[in-house]
């Protein structure tokens, strides 16, 4: 039986004042537990040191609570364990599905990486060993144990928590646990990525509980997405002004929940008579493995999706998208003359095959490049978003003649219209609140408009800050 000692405590040593590397390390009753073990994502250095250096000891973590399998939130639990860590991570059951095809993916990442960086190593400096291998994420799905929605877990007899439907993605939850205190007993509400209200496929998120501490992201807690309805419509102009012209549709997409998004679209605009069957391409072999856990949970879809499937069981667009696996099936998009729509990952234009097909179509004016998801500052996608006259794309210099297009409102983060209406009726009910997973201007408006509802102790904390719950 754990001990009730010291008061609970957070330490926040990821995703704060950023977007990236979510990581909170709750302790409590003489247990470290962390919510989430993402991937910090950043300039290649910074990056490589915080994800191979964890600020404590990865075997002094009883268990993982995993809020969604995005690999922000989930990328580096393979380090953990090969770095000491034997505990239980905790998830739904289709955030693990989906986490032995995100992890596996990584793995590869890490390892092609290392490989053709220490290719271009001098002689005799020291090899670069990858993150971690393909056999740490075998030991880390072999520790992974999942829970339905709302069924309460236990840690070590001391902690116990639950998962509420977060709305962001498949299988993604908001936590809540309850820590036992010195004169009570503690709660913590964490929402993980909080979703949307009535966008397609999911479920919109449940109430979020109240608690004596509320960890809250703010990706877009200054803004306000455009109208659900309306993302059709824009996408449908979008296309039939780049077929006019002749050109092509380039989509930098994440293989987890906006690839699947942009395809239940278009699915409708053909089914409705609103697009032609203009060819669609995705190629991305995560996002073909990811396609393939969301057709084996329809217990996560919305009631308007569920009734759909009753009749049409094409939800994901088989007859509407080719699906490319094979380099070589990539490689040969590079000559397809036609008008037609091609979604790639990595969806901030990073890695993999989407810089192949943007260094092919960028400077052709007839062509679009698509923006449909965040871009994380020192990124191609958020040079993108800027309009930058010239790119680098594989250490050469592009003109950028293509034209550029962003659609924030395929996010499946809350906006702020959405926070107000998700945390306000909770104001009176918080003891503290902390913003993570957000940058400054954004969290900034968030912390405003939450003391603005009522929200007495509201923070942005740096990394490393702790805040207490007694």
């Amino acid at each position: 039986m754990a001990k009730k000692s010291s008061p609970a405590a957070v330490t926040f040593w990821g995703a704060a004042h950023t977007v990236t590397g979510s990581m909170h390390l709750v302790q409590s009753a003489g247990l470290q537990i962390l919510l989430d073990c993402g991937l910090y994502q950043g300039k290649r250095a910074e990056a490589r040191s915080r994800n191979s250096q964890f600020p404590f000891p990865p075997s002094s973590i009883e268990a993982v609570i995993l809020s969604h399998a995005h690999i922000d939130h989930c990328g580096n639990l393979p380090n953990l364990v090969r770095q000491g860590f034997d505990g239980t991570i905790y998830c739904t059951a289709a955030t693990r599905d989906l986490l032995a095809v995100m992890l596996a993916d990584s793995a590869k990442i890490q390892e092609e990486d290392a490989a053709y960086l220490n290719k271009k190593h001098k002689s005799g400096e020291p090899d670069i060993e990858p993150l971690y291998h393909q056999h740490d994420v075998r030991q880390t799905m072999q520790q992974v144990q999942s829970l339905p929605y709302l069924r309460p877990g236990v840690i070590a007899d001391a902690i116990t928590f639950r998962f509420i439907e977060a709305g962001h993605l498949l299988g993604s939850a908001m936590v809540h646990l309850t820590l036992p205190g010195i004169a009570r007993d503690r709660t913590i509400t964490f929402t993980g990525d909080l979703g949307r209200r009535e966008l397609p496929i999911l479920r919109d998120p449940a109430p979020v509980p109240p608690a004596d501490l509320l960890i809250t992201e703010s990706t877009y807690g200054g803004r306000n997405h455009p109208k659900v309805e309306l993302l059709a419509d824009d996408l449908c102009a979008l296309a039939h002004r780049t077929v006019a012209r002749g050109g092509k549709i380039i989509v930098p997409a994440f293989s987890l929940g906006r690839t699947q998004n942009i395809v239940y679209y278009l699915h409708l605009l053909v089914s409705q008579g609103k697009l032609p069957k203009l060819p669609v391409f995705v190629d991305s072999p995560l996002a073909v493995a990811a396609t393939e856990v969301f057709r084996l949970h329809p217990e996560c879809f919305d009631e308007a999706t569920w009734d759909l499937l009753q009749t049409d069981n094409d939800l994901f667009g088989g007859y509407l998208v080719r699906y490319v696996r094979s380099v070589e099936e990539s490689k040969a998009l590079n000559f397809y003359k036609d008008p037609c729509l091609i979604i790639s990952a990595s969806g901030m234009c990073e890695t993999g095959r989407i810089l192949h097909h943007l260094k092919h179509n960028i400077e052709d004016p007839r062509n679009t490049i698509l923006i449909i998801g965040y871009q994380a500052p020192e990124t191609l996608g958020r040079r993108l978003v800027e309009k930058r006259p010239e790119v680098r794309i594989h250490d050469k210099m592009y003109q950028a003649k293509a034209e550029i297009v962003v659609m924030n409102g395929f996010s499946c983060h809350a906006d702020r219209n959405d926070f107000s209406d998700f945390l306000g009726p909770i104001a009176g009910q918080v003891g503290k609140t902390r913003l993570v997973h957000g940058e400054a201007d954004q969290a900034t408006a968030l912390m405003q408009l939450l003391q603005e509802k009522g929200f007495k102790d509201v923070a942005y904390p740096d990394r490393g800050e702790t805040v207490t719950l007694e």
